[in-house]
């Protein structure tokens, strides 16, 4: 085998190698990224989650006061001179 010939084969094998080994490295890398966006989206998940309650607690809690706040008007307007009671 000639000089030339046996220089090209390790040429070949060294850029096939250099290939692979890159192409592994970047899968990592494209891995270890979609992990850590995984997790982001998981942490927004659970803060989405939380405020989906918190709206829902706040209008129970507004429907509450609306009916506090009726009761008393109602009781303020029974006890006023000059109105007769209502029923």
């Amino acid at each position: 085998m000639s000089n030339a010939v046996l220089v090209a084969l390790i040429g070949l094998a060294g850029s096939g190698l250099g290939s692979v080994l890159g192409i592994l490295v970047s899968s990592k890398l494209t891995q270890y990224r979609l992990e850590q966006l995984e997790k982001k989206v998981e942490v927004h998940n659970k803060v989405i989650d939380r405020v989906y309650k918190l709206e829902e607690r706040t209008e129970l809690q507004e429907e509450k006061i609306k009916v506090a706040n009726h009761r008393i008007d109602d009781l303020e307007g029974f006890h006023k001179p000059g109105q007769e009671a209502r029923a």
